[in-house]
């Protein structure tokens, strides 16, 4: 299984594949998301150096990025509904460890949550997907 905690700052070759393997997941979760291939685009922004970069899921009502932030917090998968694929900004942001892009029908179930936008199950779900772990070790 890929490693997608080990950083990518400074290390190209880890870069590529965190891209390429976030990516495969991405489509993975469209797939069990049912979305049509032409309701959503999947852009990949590999940064600077020092960074990892973000790989986007940008569908017509919800957004989805991954990165490795800078911080060290598990809080890789970015979550928030959207009006649109012209929509960057969104509704609420909402986090989800970067294990759950392994597991696409756990995070198939967060991510319609939040498209429901009932708070009150967003954050009855998010207590048990939450995985103790440093980005750093």
């Amino acid at each position: 299984m890929f490693d997608r905690y080990r950083s990518c700052a400074y290390d190209g070759e880890q870069k590529k594949k965190f891209h390429r393997q976030t990516r495969a997941a991405l489509r993975a979760l469209a797939k069990e998301l049912r979305f049509s291939k032409s309701s959503y685009d999947l852009r990949s922004n590999e940064g600077g150096i020092a960074v990892s970069g973000e790989i986007t899921l940008h569908h017509e009502r919800v957004y989805i990025q991954v990165s490795q932030p800078a911080t060290g917090a598990d809080s890789g998968v970015l979550i928030r509904t959207c009006g649109g694929r012209r929509d960057y900004t969104g509704g609420r942001n909402h986090f989800a460890p970067l294990s759950l892009l392994d597991e696409p029908k756990a995070l198939a179930e967060y991510v319609r949550t939040v498209m429901s936008e009932d708070l009150s199950r967003v954050s009855h779900l998010f207590g048990p997907l939450v995985v103790k772990r440093s980005a750093f070790g």
